[in-house]
């Protein structure tokens, strides 16, 4: 059989195009990378990883939050009681004078306690001054508190600090349902008068009631504050 002449016709090679780039396109391709580079870094790599944010946009696109630490949980209910309380008492202010004779105006003179009511686990916030005292050892104090019962019930009692000095400024969590406050004594040769500046979740004490048997006046000037007490003459 005779063989078949083949019409294919050969591949012609495709010669490659060649683009021309001229070199202000050229330039143009590199600033755009650079400024699309540098976009990058200052508004995505910058906030994610060192919560530095130039431009703004890692706060607005939320990626500004990837840089923070991982969390370990706190249990807020652990310890002696939770750390976020809520009260059923209003919070409030008071400040109460407390005058105070020299030494020589005897324990209804120059002593007293005063104290207010709180229930357990409220919050007191105070600072007191002795105003008049000149020495640091003219005043005594004893920060204290104890419940109220009734009957022949036991009675309940802390004492939160003691000993000598001219103001005092802290914090309490009552431990338990009771009264809570001082005793102030003036040892000195002078009157002086125990500013006590009260914030929190407290009721005070009605005048002659147990914690305010001196029936202090709160709110009132040291000289209306004992208006049942008369100091005596020497």
């Amino acid at each position: 059989m005779p063989e078949t002449e083949s019409t294919q016709q050969p591949t012609q090679p495709i010669a490659p195009v060649q683009l021309k780039v001229s070199g202000k396109t050229l330039a143009l391709i590199t600033g755009g990378g650079l400024l699309a580079g540098a976009l990058i870094v200052l508004g995505a790599i910058m906030p994610a990883e060192y919560n530095v944010d130039p431009l703004g946009l890692g706060k607005l696109s939320g990626i500004a939050r990837l840089w923070a630490p991982d969390e370990k949980k706190f249990d807020a209910k652990s310890g002696s009681g939770p750390l976020a309380r809520e009260y059923d008492i209003p919070l409030r202010s008071d400040v109460v004078e407390i005058p105070l004779t020299d030494f020589m105006g005897g324990a209804k003179g120059s002593e007293l306690e005063y104290k207010v009511r709180m229930k357990e686990g409220a919050t007191l916030v105070f600072d007191w001054e002795a105003i008049g005292a000149e020495r640091n050892n003219d005043i005594h104090f004893d920060f204290h508190g104890h419940t109220t019962p009734g009957g022949a019930e036991e009675m309940t009692v802390a004492t939160y600090k003691q000993g000598y000095g001219l103001s005092q400024k802290g914090a309490l969590t009552a431990p338990f349902d009771g009264i809570q406050g001082w005793q102030f004594i003036n040892s000195g040769d002078k009157p002086v008068v125990i500013r006590v500046k009260l914030t929190g979740f407290y009721e005070l004490v009605p005048p002659g009631e147990p914690g305010n048997e001196a029936r202090i006046v709160a709110n009132v000037p040291a000289a209306q504050a004992r208006p049942d007490f008369t100091p005596l003459s020497r």
